[in-house]
């Protein structure tokens, strides 16, 4: 099966939702299939093209039966959001136009949301190539824009969803990953009148080969000064949809306490303010992306990881650095809307403790009895690791969209 596949990041990007489609990509490609990836040059851990991919507007590379064709991501402020979604029109011009003219028609479009307007793009090429088209749908947007108050002209909010329902309902499949997300995407498909858009639950994987426990006396710790510390961390995207300011007033409250530090670990629009405002406080540190392959020992040097996202945010993502953490068989708290899919499976789990979002009483509370309580927060890891372990895993998720794309 020929699979033309639309994205914003690939490997080597560190983007969480490249790392997830380079694993479906390669399982794939590992089955047989062959695919054409269109998608970005590295960008996303400077919001720039990383120096090594600069000097050319795109690049090509084959792999086989398959190849990757990577153009500029016209990257821009995150926090400007005329400014951004301009670079992403650019982006998603270049793009489609790159996926038009591939030279073999594909059997199937599969494209991945964010950003919402690369649904469009997707559909248009596999209307135009005569293909089914899937959208995968990894954050609902407008949504997470307009709980964060990023979108609040009514106009432009009407306009954005009206442009997300009619990606859904002329879509071939829809896919999500949760039953929230498809409660979100079903509610705003209303009455069809063409043949109704399937909606399936495909969950993100879990590598429990890449990532498994380990020390988390390691070298992580020791370049950082963490040896003999109680770590509490978030890793990932430091943006304007994590309450990372949690762990600021969480650190500022435990100052006195040598034993614990607070780490966080990689960039975005919201770590410079974040800086600022931590910049009294010995008890926290900012540490940069690391390498993909450093994850696990990332993941391993924390005692307790952190997932925080604001208001009403947890019923539109699903953060999949959360599946990371159970395989490294650390505890989580997590601060996240109740009901959840976040909250469902720590709780299913026994997997952490999980809090009203955006109440740092509520957060600082269940710190501490976690810090104050080490065996069972150990135990709270190791539950979380047996749970996973029965997941799905990369080679089944890519199954099951095989089985998918087969079907349509």
């Amino acid at each position: 099966m020929r699979v033309l596949v639309l994205c914003p990041h690939y490997a080597p990007d560190v983007a969480p939702t490249g790392t997830v489609m380079t694993a479906i990509a390669d399982q794939l490609i590992a089955q047989g299939h062959e695919l054409h990836i269109v998608t970005s040059l590295p960008w996303y851990r400077l919001h720039d093209v990383e120096p090594e991919w600069r000097g050319r507007p795109w690049r090509t590379e084959r792999h086989g039966r398959s190849h990757i064709t990577r153009v500029h991501p016209f990257p821009t402020d995150k926090s400007n959001l005329r400014a951004r979604a301009l670079g992403f029109a650019g982006f998603i011009g270049v793009s489609s136009l790159v996926a038009l003219f591939s030279r073999r028609r594909p059997d199937v479009v599969f494209a991945m949301s964010p950003p919402l307007p690369i649904g469009v793009a997707g559909l248009v090429v596999a209307r135009l190539r005569r293909a089914p088209f899937v959208f995968n749908i990894q954050d609902v947007f407008p949504d997470v824009a307009v709980e964060l108050g990023l979108l609040t002209d009514r106009r432009v909010i009407r306009a954005a969803s009206a442009l997300e329902r009619f990606a859904y309902r002329h879509a071939d499949a829809v896919t999500v990953l949760s039953d929230d997300l498809r409660d979100n995407v079903t509610a705003k498909l209303g009455r069809q009148r063409r043949r109704p858009t399937r909606v399936e639950v495909i969950p993100n994987f879990v590598d429990t080969v890449a990532i498994v426990p380990a020390s988390k006396d390691n070298d992580y710790r020791r370049e950082h000064g963490l040896i003999g510390k109680q770590v509490v961390m978030y890793a990932g995207n430091v943006g304007l949809s994590q309450s990372i300011g949690l762990l600021l007033e969480a650190a500022r409250v435990l100052q006195d306490r040598a034993d614990v530090v607070f780490v966080i670990n990689g960039g975005g629009a919201a770590r410079p303010s974040l800086e600022a405002a931590s910049a009294d406080l010995p008890n926290v540190r900012f540490v940069d992306y690391q390498p993909i392959e450093r994850l696990p020992e990332v993941l391993a040097a924390a005692d307790i990881h952190v997932v925080p996202l604001k208001t009403g945010l947890a019923k539109a993502s699903v953060p999949s650095k959360l599946y990371s953490i159970l395989a490294s068989a650390r505890p989580v708290l997590a601060s996240v809307d109740p009901n959840t899919e976040v909250a469902r499976t720590l709780e299913a789990a026994g997997a952490g403790i999980s809090v009203a979002p955006d109440d740092p009483v509520a957060f600082i509370h269940a710190l501490v009895a976690m810090l104050d309580d080490p065996a069972t927060a150990e135990a709270q890891g190791i539950a979380g690791r047996r749970f996973v372990e029965s997941w799905v895993s990369p080679g089944a998720v890519a199954t099951a969209y095989a089985e998918l794309f087969a079907t349509l």
